[in-house]
């Protein structure tokens, strides 16, 4: 199973910024996807943003035009920029990872133990 490990949550005021960091380990012979994932308390898990091993990025409408996900593959990380907070975006953030353990394996899911990002106002 990877193990991600995700940093950089924290309390922040509305209109600050943080930047959130997940790197993935153990056997992966490729990550097809990560992403970022959040739940707020009394609400379901919402994707954030999520980029394809191609590069392409997809963002929840909430927060397109403010956070910015990017990727390392050599580190097999995903990083999450948040710009111009709201109290809105306050959640428990959780990285994601879509990858084949081996070549011929079907890719699997793998998720972080989660982040706290509280934006007050």
């Amino acid at each position: 199973q990877v193990q991600l490990v995700e940093s950089g949550g924290g309390l922040v005021q509305a209109g600050g910024s943080l930047r959130l960091s997940c790197a993935a380990s153990g056997s992966i012979f490729r990550i097809n996807a990560m992403g970022w994932y959040r739940q707020a308390p009394g609400k379901q898990r919402e994707l954030v943003a999520v980029m394809l091993d191609g590069g392409s990025t997809n963002y929840a409408d909430s927060v397109a035009g403010r956070f910015a996900i990017s990727r390392n593959n050599t580190k097999n990380a995903v990083y999450l920029q948040m710009n111009s907070l709201k109290p809105e975006d306050t959640a428990v953030y959780y990285c994601n990872a879509h990858y084949q353990k081996y070549r011929s394996s079907l890719p699997v899911s793998s998720w972080g133990q989660g982040t706290q990002v509280t934006v007050s106002s």
